[in-house]
């Protein structure tokens, strides 16, 4: 099969024949359909990512149909499915008490394991899965595997958004768009931020109801006075510490942050204004990911007309685009994602 492998960092793509996958006695083989290039991704091919090595196949935001099925796999040849990026065991006191985002034994095809650029992947705990439904585009189910499902989580699983709540979301990529959609469908007011001008009027135009230019000055400042007190919720979409502290300190009192973007590398460790923590008796809760049990609740708002996720996909591209789609991540990004579509180019 043709894929696009890691051999150095930094460097575009080994676009290569492999061996197809074996198929796993607990899951099924996938032919690729669609795979989204996210900044997780970005982060493994720059060498900032500990557990992606050069050798990787990446790609873990796909949707494929069933090629061939283990012995001990949920779903049969010919079935379309999407899948989340954390694939969880079933087994472990994690996963039984319903988080199997956090579970011990997840498998992460893209990171650890072969991933879904290449034209087949192989999907152990297939039970993890869950099947497309007929209106959406595979296209766009294949941001739903990372972007749209932690978003989701994010605001439902952590913070408890509720219709009525500011929520500001500082960056506006994949994930940080994703969140300011669902966040309006919850009925939330949404505050985007942003230092790419066209980012943040984009966002404006799917829906946000107020967008602030970091570039501009003080961020916090400028929320606190969009939302009279501070965000109830706030969204931190990219990982560093320039965009954390104002999150944080953009919040009312009581008010919950939520890191979603993903301090790794250099960035895993920060400084934070744990004062504005303290005084505002505020939350801080860390996201990764969503248990694969709530992607019946994200596919039903989907189809049932209240939210519409397809503008979030920017452009198609073939496999051979996948190293430059990386590359880009180095520097500030036009609206929207890109996704392969194409694995023959």
């Amino acid at each position: 099969m043709r894929a696009a492998v890691l051999r150095e960092y930094n460097k575009d793509l080994s676009i290569e024949e492999v061996p197809d996958p074996a198929c796993p006695e607990d899951g099924v083989v996938l032919k690729v359909l669609a795979c989204g290039v996210c900044r997780s991704d970005w982060h493994g091919w720059s060498g900032e990512h500990p557990r992606v090595k050069p050798g990787q196949i990446g790609g873990h935001e796909y949707c494929g149909e069933v090629v061939a099925a283990g012995p001990r796999a949920t779903y049969k040849v010919g079935d379309v499915l999407v899948a989340p990026f954390i694939l969880a065991c079933g087994m472990c006191p994690a996963c039984q008490s319903g988080n199997q985002n956090t579970c011990p034994n997840q498998r992460l095809p893209g990171f650890v394991e072969p991933g879904a650029f290449a034209e087949y992947v192989a999907v152990p705990y297939d039970h993890n899965l869950a099947r497309l439904p007929e209106m959406l585009s595979p296209t766009v189910a294949a941001g739903l595997g990372c972007r749209v499902t932690t978003a989701w989580h994010a605001l439902t699983g952590r913070a408890d958004v509720k219709a009525g709540e500011w929520v500001a979301v500082h960056g506006t990529g994949g994930v940080g768009l994703s969140a300011m959609l669902l966040a309006r469908a919850l009925g939330a007011f949404v505050v985007v931020v942003d230092v790419v001008q066209e980012k943040l009027d984009h966002a404006l135009s799917l829906g946000a109801d107020a967008a602030v230019n970091a570039r501009d000055g003080d961020v916090a400042a400028k929320i606190r006075e969009i939302t009279k007190g501070g965000a109830h919720v706030s969204v931190e979409a990219l990982g560093i510490e320039a965009t954390v502290n104002p999150s944080i300190e953009c919040l009312r009192p009581l008010g919950r942050h939520v890191q979603v973007g993903m301090p790794v590398g250099h960035t895993a460790k920060m400084t934070i204004n744990m004062n504005a923590v303290y005084m505002g008796n505020l939350a801080l809760y860390g996201t990764r990911g969503m248990p694969s049990w709530r992607y019946p609740s994200l596919l039903g708002l989907i189809t049932s007309g209240r939210v519409d996720m397809s503008p979030l996909i920017a452009r198609e591209i073939p496999l051979s685009q996948t190293g430059a789609e990386l590359a880009a991540f180095n520097g500030p990004t036009p609206p929207g994602v890109a996704v392969i579509t194409d694995f023959k180019r």
